[in-house]
């Protein structure tokens, strides 16, 4: 992508304006990270850029925005703009088409508002981001209390680039999110699960997490995890502390990469403690994954995620107490487990649960795990059908019903447990199948 974009900077150069690279891109070139895009910003104006380069779409054409369609990849082109007005506290009511220097000042972070040439070779930094770059600080440019009115979601963000890039936050920017935290009331669930999920999947997760309940942003967005503080868990078997203490350490010991479900059901998996809370022999918690799933769906469904997303995590939350009950099972019953859309995503969520816990032991997990693998391994990739249901009909003398889907059933359990394997054993079996009344 990038010398596609150069291309593109060339062209809008030639025709004799400025271009340059923008925004976050610098930002990580500087910080020694491939960028994931490359926006770009011009003095040409709007209608310049459809004239200039060949396939555009006018995506936010009132805001100077177009994008820009170039060998298969698409461009943000933005004209140099300054914003008045902020009503709804997201979009700007009016704009300006201007220089630079303007552009970069109406920005949220300094490390967000450097400029590049890669023609060139030359950075454009009008508020010291490179300065704040090196001494690691999140810093809103100019005053703070307008950048966060002039769209809320930035007490969020904040958060975010903190924590991505392992940086501190500037004692100004601190203060103005901790003040104007309720802003993200707001923003609209889209912006904010967004804003979640790049936490949620960065190793530095739990930090982030931390911050929005010193913030005060934890209550607001996820009263649910906020909650789970000063719930007390059983010393003996949690030694981690409360119930927030382990579902943060839970978090924290996910590698990046795994699936987003994954990283959400570990977040959610205990939400239903604090209301089954019980001190009986000891401290209880009887209930709690059922109670967990009745909690996440809500929740999810208040961020906007998916119906089929939704569904899975709160499957995740409200199994992952019966992931060992699979060592009791029968085998044909513990193997319909086994080939459960989910259940591998289930036994990750179990490993961690016990990676939250200390002390930890993971010895019934990887027994599970190598159980697992074994029968796996040893099913065909499809059972054979020893016996259709019309077999089973013109044999046995029934009709179609309940009791023929009972038979089916009991002949796959049979296969499964490795019991039947020929169509000469499966009609002996029939043979000797109980007759009912």
């Amino acid at each position: 992508m990038e010398p596609i974009s150069i291309k593109i900077i060339k062209q809008l150069k030639a025709a004799g304006h400025e271009a340059y690279w923008a925004g976050g891109c610098v930002r990580d070139i500087l910080l020694g990270i491939k960028p994931k895009d490359y926006d770009i910003v011009t003095s040409a104006k709007p209608d310049e850029i459809e004239d200039i380069l060949e396939k555009t779409i006018p995506i936010g054409k009132e805001f100077g925005v177009i994008l820009a369609l170039q060998d298969d990849h698409e461009f943000e082109v933005a004209t140099f703009r300054s914003d008045s007005g902020y009503s709804d506290g997201r979009r700007p009511d009016a704009v300006e088409f201007t220089n630079a220097e303007e552009d970069a000042k109406r920005r949220d972070f300094t490390i967000n508002a450097m400029f590049y040439d890669p023609t060139e070779d030359k950075i454009y930094d009008f508020v010291d981001g490179q300065k704040d770059l090196e001494a690691g600080l999140v810093r809103f440019i100019g005053e703070p209390e307008q950048r966060i009115l002039e769209d809320h979601l930035r007490v969020l963000r904040a958060v975010r680039f903190k924590n991505v890039y392992d940086f501190q936050y500037h004692p100004d920017t601190y203060n103005a999110v901790k003040k104007y935290a309720e802003k993200i009331t707001d923003i609209s669930n889209e912006r904010i699960r967004d804003e979640l999920n790049k936490m949620i999947i960065d190793k530095k997760r739990v930090e982030a997490f931390n911050d929005m309940e010193d913030l005060g942003l934890l209550e607001i967005i996820l009263p649910e995890i906020q909650e789970l503080k000063g719930v007390a868990q059983p010393a003996h078997y949690h030694k981690e502390g409360d119930v927030y203490d382990h579902t943060m350490q839970a978090l924290g010991s996910i590698p990046e990469g795994e699936p987003l479900s994954l990283y959400w059901a570990v977040l959610l998996h205990d939400v239903g403690k604090p209301d089954t809370f019980e001190l009986e022999e000891r401290i209880r918690f009887d209930g709690h994954a059922e109670r967990s799933a009745e909690i996440a769906g809500p929740l999810l469904r208040r961020l906007r995620f998916s119906k089929n997303f939704t569904k899975k995590v709160q499957w995740l939350a409200e199994q992952h107490m019966s992931v060992y009950n699979v060592l009791d099972m029968p085998k044909a019953t513990r193997i319909k487990w086994f080939l459960k859309p989910w259940f591998l995503e289930l036994l990750e969520l179990n490993k961690h649960d016990i990676l939250g816990t200390d002390p930890a032991d993971l010895s019934t997990y990887e027994e599970i795990k190598e159980l697992y693998t074994k029968e796996v391994s040893e099913l065909p990739d499809e059972l054979p059908k020893l016996l259709s249901g019309k077999d089973i009909m013109e044999i046995k003398g029934i009709k179609p019903g309940p009791e023929l889907g009972v038979m089916l059933e009991d002949l796959e359990d049979l296969q499964l447990e490795g019991t039947v394997t020929t169509r000469e054993q499966a009609l002996e079996w029939l043979n000797n199948y109980p007759e009912h009344d």
